[in-house]
């Protein structure tokens, strides 16, 4: 019997407890060892702890230089954090880190390690753009391609774009694919009648046939061009107005929607996007500021998401309006076909469903049955298509998900409400509310009738249990039951676990900040030459937990528009916990992070001071997956 057989049965054996659900596919990750060198002599080794690792599991940490054998570097096995300080590494500027997992007296070989290095004293990756003429790096999407255990990152290159409610034409959005070593893998040209800007572009990057390689799907148009140089549709049409209040809207044509081969960029399978736009002035209601328009204005607001549906394979769901009308259209892609699996029509609806959407959504297990819900903003669409419960607090900017009150069964929902305009029936609705996100049960809420901007939930004071809440005006930092316990954050845009202990900082532009009950925040981290996106809404191209421990990195595009930055902490924790990635929700909200006004991610368990130790969902891996394990 050999050592891999006896490993894998002692792991089988550990989740033979778990309770009976539907399994979910899930990507196979490798170790993802990252190497940072952060003084002359010193390199920060981190890497993951995985999901289908046993709880006892030590690590040992190897070196190896140009033409020389593997050196182990610690005297006895790791079982603390996973991260290791190499403290002689003096000029050794051509090592190369690997990882090996010890089970019991076991030492295994390798999983799929993968070193990444940071060069100088720089705690970041450079990854080199072909970044068009006139483009700029923008949002980011992170997938595993070609199957090898590693993220590759989808990026959209955007040029001049236009807000909904204005007029003007834009340049066609492009999204290209790069390895972490700057290698294009592909570019595809979504055409001059896909528009550009925040509303519009919307990319989900996923395995979505369990084949153990990711895809891509968005809405795409005559003139889209794929990432192998095929043209869909009818590329002599422009359908945008050329002239009048209208200039530059989209509001004619046939519109698609369409699956990529995530490794080549070709176009595997298009189809009509669900729902079509007509009629254009029928997407108004409560939402928003009220009313209507035939102006290309509530038409074209789309979102997009993947959630477990069945609890075994991912979906795609693809929606659009969320002022007054709004369509989510959910498609399955398996053994190379497209079928529609479910649309929810708010229309269909009974009422308080219309325009209750955000400009961002969220999607997790909201009861406990292995498959997901979908949280569109003031409502909650069931796994099976219907609606199953809205706070009628209509549309906002920010949504929050976790079990963010842990002295309570169940996630809990931190939702940031605009309430422009007085609507009959909807006056007194909360600015900023807490709901319970199975039932829609308002918890605790503030500024009734007020227009909130921005919104933020997390723990980010050791003081107190659990999360806390905190929105542009609060004037203070409240708890989930609405005691104010200290003074406002110098930021409420988005967040990031960096430092050493549990609680997590503050990501505001291109810097980290420690949050202080009682004084200034501590700056952590100046990513200095990088810029974020979006305007006020501050934000990375991306922020994620890609590789090493389960911290998370934050993905900055360089000043000069050449290159994106990934940095990744080199700050020591003692706290182990399996890779973020591999919590189910977390995982989604980085598929959607791109989506509308970003928003930061949230696991499906409290992550904070005093936490428990999370339960390792039911799953499984591709069993076509490449990684050599």
């Amino acid at each position: 019997m050999t050592k891999s057989f006896l490993y894998l049965l002692l792991v089988g054996l550990l989740f033979q407890t778990v309770p009976s659900l539907a399994q979910r596919s899930m990507e196979r990750l490798s170790r993802g060892v990252v190497a940072v060198r952060t003084s002359q002599n010193q390199v920060f080794v981190s890497w993951r702890l995985l999901i289908n690792d046993p709880d006892n599991v030590a690590f040992n940490v190897y070196r190896t230089g140009k033409g020389s054998q593997p050196v182990k570097l610690n005297q006895r096995p790791l079982t603390g954090g996973t991260y290791f300080v190499d403290t002689s590494a003096k000029f050794r500027q051509d090592a190369v880190y690997s990882v090996r997992a010890v089970a019991g007296k076991t030492e295994l070989k390798p999983e799929g390690s993968y070193t990444l290095s940071a060069s100088a004293t720089s705690p970041y990756l450079t990854i080199p753009l072909q970044t068009p003429a006139d483009y700029t790096p923008n949002d980011a999407s992170a997938a595993d391609l070609d199957g090898d255990g590693t993220y590759e990152l989808i990026l959209h290159q955007a040029s001049r774009g236009r807000d909904n409610s204005h007029k003007g034409f834009s340049d066609p959005p492009i999204l290209e694919a790069y390895k972490l070593d700057g290698t294009l893998l592909w570019r595809i040209n979504l055409g001059r009648n896909i528009r550009e800007g925040a509303h519009y572009t919307q990319f989900m990057v996923y395995d979505l046939d369990g084949d153990g390689r990711a895809e891509l799907a968005c809405k795409t148009a005559d003139g889209t061009i794929d990432g192998q140089g095929k043209v869909l549709g009818d590329s002599t049409k422009h359908w945008a107005k050329t002239d009048g209040p209208l200039e530059g809207k989209i509001l004619d044509g046939p519109e698609f929607f369409t699956i990529f081969d995530g490794k080549t960029g070709a176009a595997l399978a298009t189809t009509d996007y669900i729902p079509s736009r007509y009629p254009t002035n029928g997407w108004g209601g409560v939402g928003g500021i009220g009313g209507n328009d035939n102006n290309g204005n509530r038409v074209d607001r789309f979102l997009a998401c993947v959630a477990y549906l069945d609890g075994e394979l991912p979906s795609v769901v693809m929606c659009r309006g969320y002022y007054g009308r709004t369509v989510l259209a959910a498609w399955d892609w398996r053994g190379g076909k497209l079928t529609s699996r479910w649309v929810f029509d708010s229309q269909q609806a009974p009422d308080g469903f219309s325009g209750m959407g955000n400009h961002n959504l969220t999607v997790t297990d909201v009861d406990n049955d292995g498959k997901d819900e979908i949280i569109y903003g003031s409502m909650c669409v069931n796994d099976n298509g219907k609606g199953l419960y809205t706070t009628k607090l209509r549309h906002g900017d920010a949504l929050h998900v976790s079990d963010l009150d842990p002295a309570r069964p169940g996630l809990e929902v931190w939702g940031i409400h605009e309430n422009e305009a007085p609507i009959p029936g909807y006056e007194k609705g909360f600015g900023a509310a807490l709901y319970d996100a199975r039932t829609g049960e308002i918890l605790w809420g503030a500024f009734p009738g007020e227009d909130v901007g921005r919104g933020v939930a997390e723990d980010i004071d050791p003081t107190n249990p659990g999360a806390e809440l905190w929105w542009s005006g609060s004037n203070g930092l409240f708890t989930t039951k609405g005691k104010r316990i200290g003074d406002s954050p110098s930021s409420a845009n988005f967040l990031v676990w960096w430092d050493g202990d549990l609680i997590r900082e503050l990501l505001d532009g291109n810097h980290v900040d420690k949050y202080q009950a009682n004084g200034p925040a501590i700056r952590l981290l100046t990513a200095d030459s990088c810029s974020s996106n979006n305007g006020t809404k501050a934000t990375p191209a991306l922020s994620a937990d890609l590789f090493g421990d389960w911290r998370e990195e934050i993905v900055l595009r360089s000043n000069d528009n050449k290159s994106l930055r990934i940095y990744t902490t080199t700050i020591p924790t003692q706290h182990r916990l399996v890779t973020l990635m591999q919590d189910p929700q977390y995982r989604l909200s980085i598929a959607w992070q791109n989506v509308g006004y970003n928003q930061p991610p949230h696991p499906s368990f409290f992550l904070g001071q005093s936490m428990k130790q999370p339960p390792r969902p039911t799953y499984r891996f591709p069993t076509t997956n490449q990684l050599n394990r």
